[in-house]
């Protein structure tokens, strides 16, 4: 579902299928860590209203926080495509690319 999605060395993983083991020395960035350095994610995701039960949120965060750091202006199908492993119960992903491509600075909302 994609829920329990932490950064590992730049890249996002499901925690729920790696083992300790293989985390041991590695960098690892949680939803935590990301929401209490104040990043514009978490704001733009409330602006969009993209929380409706909130089971989602970390792990789309911590996704599209891992997107924003390798291509910092994504296009809409690249955010799509990022996010394409995140299952929202609610169905907020229109409101959910919003809020990426506002903090991207993207704008594109009919381009793709």
């Amino acid at each position: 579902c994609g829920s329990c999605t932490v950064i590992m060395n730049g890249r996002p993983i499901l925690s729920c299928m790696s083992l300790a083991i293989e985390c041991d020395g590695s960098r690892i960035e949680t939803a935590e860590g990301i929401a209490d350095a104040g990043h514009p994610l978490v704001e733009s995701y409330v602006k969009h209203h993209c929380m409706q039960c909130g089971y989602c949120t970390p792990g789309m965060i911590v996704t599209a926080e891992a997107l924003l750091t390798r291509r910092p202006q994504p296009s809409r199908a690249e955010i799509v495509a990022a996010m394409d492993d995140n299952l929202c119960r609610c169905g907020s992903y229109p409101s959910i690319v919003e809020a990426i491509e506002s903090v991207a600075g993207a704008g594109r909302r009919g381009e793709d």
